[in-house]
């Protein structure tokens, strides 16, 4: 905890590069969860394996992403409360997020063991991906309460300017979810059962990390066992800003399930491209999201304090830091991109089929960026709904109504990649006008903040 960043005084330029930082290696580590998944099952079991694993990212995204959304809901009211100086309401918090992620996870992994075949079914996947896609799924979702109370430790440990114990704890989890891979793979002959068990095995080793730390704290985000229940009032505050987010990131994924459909309908050669691209896309991806993460933190505590210059100071360095780094991020992934896709698999067609997709993604990253701190300012302020509904209007409806008609009328990968620029363009844009005419800044003595 003596890591944390003082978000109230001092310059801020530094303090959101050494906050975003670790949070986007953060993100990279928890990525690589499953690309060393895919990376052991599709040189040792086959792309068959491989794109089982692939296919099931998004339907994982869509059960967990409503969780996740709250975590950031409960962020935002700890960073705010920590401006306030109001202990009681951050000890409240934190307790009743703890219940949230476990009663959640619990919820989810019931649901996904009765339901797996459902929704792989969903996916239109190929005969022969079938079986392997819905025994790595329910082992997955199995996992959900450890996945999910990591997510609202780090959320916990973000609000207070700490990104390094989080990013430690995915450090020894990583290299343990490496281990695990191989052992089960290659020593015991298993194939997706063991790259899901090792997920599971290598969560929960960084969430009893973090729970462990959160525990022998003094800071006011201690945990106490005899303390852990749900608290009303503060369930209400976080849910105001979390269920919009998470709400969000559901039918962000529900599109991404219809999307990916689409992809799985043009064979397993392109279902195992996109997989292998999507696996190298998601580390510029977390780099551009750490600066929209740091974004809402450091507003949401420099509201809490009344401090309306600093939030909109922050906001402008964000937007710069983000577009470098996304732009330096890119550049490196693609002129790299054929040995990287290589990694996961040797076949010139899936490297050539990676490499479109790869290209088009990172030209809509130049509008992501914008959409990602513009979106982290206003939830910073506890403003969740309008860049909510702006993502689900702009992304999901845009992708949805481009699969249903124009992918239909020319069936090809490229066409379905280009619904990803056209989209985040018109969403950036509409987030951008809503934020020039919104001035939370004003309401810092009100109910906003």
């Amino acid at each position: 905890m003596e890591n944390r960043i003082d978000m109230l005084n001092g310059s801020l330029g530094d303090k959101i590069i050494k906050y975003a930082i670790p949070l986007a290696v953060t993100g990279v580590l928890q990525q690589l969860f499953n690309a060393a998944d895919l990376a052991v099952v599709g040189r040792f079991s086959g792309k068959e394996a491989m794109a089982a694993v692939g296919g099931n990212a998004p339907v994982i995204g869509l059960l967990i992403n409503l969780f996740v959304g709250i975590s950031l809901g409960s962020n935002v009211i700890i960073a705010r409360s920590i401006g306030q100086k109001d202990n009681e309401n951050i000890s409240k918090s934190v307790h009743t997020s703890v219940i949230i992620a476990l009663l959640g996870g619990l919820l989810l992994a019931v649901l996904g063991e009765l339901l797996a075949p459902v929704i792989v079914n969903m996916l239109d996947v190929p005969t022969d991906v079938y079986p392997l896609a819905v025994k790595y799924l329910r082992i997955y979702l199995a996992g959900m309460p450890v996945i999910l109370l990591y997510n609202f430790e780090a959320a916990i440990f973000r609000s207070c300017g700490n990104t390094q114990t989080p990013l430690a704890a995915l450090v020894v989890s990583g290299i343990l979810n490496v281990i695990l891979n191989l052992f089960f793979v290659l020593g015991l002959g298993m194939d997706v059962d063991g790259v899901a068990a090792a997920t599971v095995l290598s969560n929960l080793a960084s969430s009893a990390i973090l729970f462990a730390a959160l525990m022998k704290t003094n800071l006011p985000v201690r945990i106490n066992l005899r303390k852990i229940r749900v608290y009303g009032d503060v369930l209400g505050q976080i849910l105001i800003i979390g269920i919009p987010s998470g709400i969000q990131g559901m039918i962000f994924s529900f599109a991404n399930i219809i999307i990916q459909s689409a992809v799985n309908s043009l064979g397993t050669t392109v279902m195992a491209a996109s997989s292998a691209a999507y696996n190298l896309e998601i580390f510029s991806y977390y780099i551009m999201n750490s600066f929209g993460q740091a974004c809402t933190t450091f507003v949401g505590q420099n509201c809490g304090a009344g401090n309306g210059g600093r939030c909109r100071k922050t906001l402008k360095l964000c937007l710069m830091q983000s577009l470098i780094s996304t732009a330096a991020a890119n550049g490196i992934i693609l002129l790299f991109s054929r040995p990287l896709l290589g990694i996961f698999n040797t076949d010139p067609a899936v490297i050539a089929s990676g490499q479109v997709r790869l290209r088009y993604i990172f030209f809509a990253y130049l509008f992501s960026f914008a959409q990602e701190v513009l979106s982290g300012y206003l939830r910073g302020f506890g403003i969740s709904f309008i860049p909510a509904a702006c993502a689900v209007i702009g992304i999901c409806g845009v992708r949805l109504t481009w699969i249903f008609t124009v992918f239909r009328q020319a069936p090809s990968f490229a066409t379905i990649m280009q619904v990803y620029p056209i989209s985040l363009c018109i969403t950036a844009a509409a987030i951008l006008v809503i934020t020039l005419f919104v001035k939370p800044s004003r309401k810092l003595k009100g109910e906003i903040c």
